[in-house]
C-alpha cells in the first residue's frame, strides 16, 4: 500500500508541472489550427536554443517563469522555429524552420518574436531586450487589446 501512494503522489507530481508548463508546437500549420479553434494569439519564438545568448535569457527568465506560462496557457498558441547548430534536428523539421523564417522574414536577427492573431494575420514583430516573465507578459497584453 505505501509503495502504490508513492507511485500515486509521483504521478500526480509529474502530472501537475507537465500542466503548468505550456506546449510549445513546432508544426506551424498544427499551430494555426489550435490558435483558430480556440481563439488564442500565436506567439512563435525564431531561436538559436543552443547558442544565441539572448535565446537562452529569454528561455531562461521568461519561458520559465510562472507569470509567462500562466498567461500563455490562456491567451497563446506557442510556436518555437529553431535554428540551432548543435542540437539534433531531422532535416524535415529543419527544413520547415527555414522555410517558415523566410517566409515570416525572422531568421536572420535572433531571437525574433512574432505575434499573430488567430488567423494568422501579424500584430507584433520584435525582439528580446532583457525583460523578465512579468515586463514580457505586460508587453503580450498590450499587444492582445
Amino acid at each position: 500500500m505505501k509503495q502504490f501512494l508513492t507511485v500515486l503522489i509521483v504521478c500526480w507530481t509529474a502530472a501537475l508541472a507537465s500542466a503548468a508548463e505550456p506546449q510549445w508546437f513546432v508544426d506551424f500549420e498544427k499551430a494555426k489550427e489550435k490558435a483558430k479553434t480556440e481563439k488564442k494569439l500565436i506567439f512563435m519564438n525564431f531561436t538559436g536554443s543552443d547558442w544565441c545568448p539572448p535565446c537562452a535569457m529569454f528561455a531562461k527568465y521568461v519561458a520559465s517563469d510562472p507569470a509567462f506560462q500562466a498567461f500563455a496557457k490562456n491567451n497563446l498558441v506557442l510556436v518555437e522555429v529553431d535554428f540551432p547548430r548543435r542540437k539534433p534536428m531531422s532535416n524535415e523539421q529543419r527544413a520547415a524552420n527555414e522555410a517558415l523564417g523566410a517566409q515570416m522574414k525572422a531568421s536572420n536577427v535572433l531571437p525574433t518574436y512574432v505575434v499573430l492573431d488567430s488567423d494568422a494575420k501579424e500584430l507584433k514583430r520584435f525582439h528580446y531586450r532583457g525583460e523578465d516573465g512579468k515586463a514580457f507578459v505586460a508587453m503580450l497584453e498590450k499587444i492582445k487589446k
